[in-house]
């Protein structure tokens, strides 16, 4: 299967328009829209959201993956090849995190080129027909190796807040352990304790429990912990 990981928003023709080329290229192939709101031009925050969402996914999954705010810029269009999984798209630190914390992670360059590319929309005239190519298997002058060279001192997990899903949870980049469980979380002013689930804690109250995804999440039972605590995107979280 081919997911979608974007930062285009559920408005708008974006996500349509890589789909109709995927379509194009390969119709047999099952596309699935994983997320369109990926933090707005933040590959940093991105790269822990992605990394933890694609561990539902099976092996041979191809992430179609455009957050870009440099598009039409310097950076390398890559294929990374991540435990068995895939990742197409830009070198602006979206795949370093899989890479850091995969068993096995190879890169490589994208040298194929469409007949016609805007420089506004990589993600629909390059990244989505090299997936749909990928997926059918065809490999030939598509691809040379490539060395990224940022990653030396790249955080394998990152102690803050990376997204808001829809009920105002505050999801952070940290991997859940053993070592943190009996720990408070401390957020600004806030201090909080884990709880297993929401309905362990009272009506409105905020507590911190590891996510489906395997991370750390902040959350109002029956509220919304964005608003209600006045939470946001990159705030760090500090275990005592």
């Amino acid at each position: 299967m081919i997911a979608l990981f974007t930062d285009f928003g559920a408005a708008g023709p974006y996500v349509g328009q890589m789909e109709a080329v995927l379509h194009q290229y390969a119709p047999q192939a099952k596309v699935i829209n994983l997320i369109s709101n990926a933090p707005t031009g933040n590959p940093i925050l991105s790269s822990y959201l992605i990394a933890a969402l694609r561990r539902s996914f099976p092996k041979n999954t191809i992430f179609l993956s455009v957050v870009d705010p440099g598009v039409g810029g310097q950076r390398v269009p890559v294929v990374v090849e991540a435990d068995n999984q895939l990742f197409v798209g830009p070198d602006n630190g979206l795949f370093n995190t899989i890479a850091v914390q995969a068993d096995k992670a190879c890169w490589n360059e994208i040298i194929w080129q469409p007949d016609n590319c805007s420089n506004s929309f990589h993600g629909r005239d390059l990244f989505a027909p090299v997936a749909a190519l990928l997926i059918k298997g065809k490999k030939n002058n598509l691809l040379q190796p490539y060395q990224n060279e940022n990653l030396e001192n790249w955080p394998a997990d990152f102690a803050g807040i990376i997204y808001f899903d829809h009920y105002g949870n505050a999801l952070t980049g940290l991997r859940y352990s053993n070592e943190i469980s009996a720990k408070q979380l401390h957020i600004g002013s806030l201090v909080l304790d884990r709880a297993g689930t929401f309905c362990e804690v009272k009506q409105n109250q905020a507590f911190w429990y590891e996510n489906s995804s395997g991370l750390v999440e902040i959350a109002i039972n029956q509220g919304n912990a964005k608003s209600q605590l006045e939470l946001e995107l990159g705030m760090p979280v500090v275990f005592v």
